[in-house]
């Protein structure tokens, strides 16, 4: 090896060890192409499911008329209609890109009630431990072992359909493995050298929590937050399929997907084909971005 080899040898090793956890965790989720076409191909569909309304120039309950009854058009895709229209006559695109924002709000909104509520859990469980951890995790036991699909058909019956209780109920459901996860992590940082010179001190252990404990858990918390919404898109698409999800005007993909089987046997395949595009696509994005993310913050895999 030269000078110059030897001497960018030692420059580069240098700059590796001066990187961050999260610098060398963006470099590593970089390399990995799965992960970035993920990112890419998720924020092409936020972008659709924002402008694309605009771009159709129809709204979702606007009818067009001339393709109601017709034999010939029968609502088919067109350089008018992109996407095709309804058995109503609405304007398909339209439709397919509120439904996208919709399952994307109830599945972003749903992780971040489920990561608040099941970390905030989980770490006082996990710090103070003994008996205040047994009843703790003994309810989430108790929790886990109902059927939540069923708890939450049950509240929709009762309160009636609404998409903010949809949005709470998939949260509040969705929080019980998050609490555990994050439990088990906290028991062993708790031991750690910062946190007992803090508790030596004098901080408040709520304080400790917050500062101490939740800081060193966010990279498991973000992992698991990117695992968890097409989880809840998949909760939320299936209660919508069975009509208890969001109600007309509004729309989302299980409730397109639930139409647009119901029309196959007229022939109106892109009734069903699009909405049920965009849904897989939109899960695969999420699963590969949060494998990506998994494996760029794994310490064992650093640089």
């Amino acid at each position: 090896m030269n000078l110059i080899q030897r001497t960018n040898f030692e420059f580069s090793a240098r700059d590796e060890d001066h990187r961050s956890l999260w610098q060398d965790a963006l470099i590593r989720f970089r390399r990995n192409r799965a992960a970035s076409a993920s990112v890419l191909v998720l924020a092409l569909i936020a972008i659709y499911s924002i402008f694309g309304p605009t771009l159709s120039g129809w709204t979702t309950e606007e009818i067009d008329w001339s393709v109601i009854g017709s034999v010939e058009t029968m609502g088919k895709p067109s350089g008018i209609h992109y996407f095709g229209t309804d058995e109503l006559g609405r304007d398909l695109f339209t439709r397919t890109a509120i439904g996208t924002r919709i399952s994307l709000i109830v599945g972003l909104i749903g992780a971040l009630i489920a990561v608040f509520v099941g970390t905030l859990y989980g770490a006082i469980a996990g710090y103070f431990g003994g008996k205040l951890d047994n009843v703790m995790m003994r309810f989430v036991d108790v929790a886990m072992s109902i059927p939540y699909m069923f708890v939450l058909i049950l509240m929709l019956v009762v309160f009636g359909r609404s998409i903010v209780l949809l949005f709470i109920g998939i949260g509040l459901v969705s929080w019980l493995d998050m609490a555990r996860i994050v439990r088990g992590q906290t028991l062993s940082i708790r031991t750690r050298e910062f946190v007992e010179n803090a508790v030596v001190s004098g901080v408040l252990p709520f304080f400790i929590i917050l500062r101490h404990i939740v800081p060193n858990l966010l990279g498991i918390v973000i992992v698991y937050a990117t695992l968890l919404v097409p989880n809840i898109i998949l909760y939320e698409s299936f209660i919508s399929f069975l009509g208890l999800g969001v109600q007309e005007p509004n729309t989302s993909l299980g409730a397109l997907i639930s139409s647009g089987s119901s029309q196959m046997q007229y022939g109106t395949l892109w009734q069903l084909a699009f909405p049920l595009f965009f849904f897989v696509i939109t899960l695969f994005g999420f699963f590969f971005a949060g494998d990506g993310m998994r494996d760029a913050l794994d310490p064992k895999d650093r640089l």
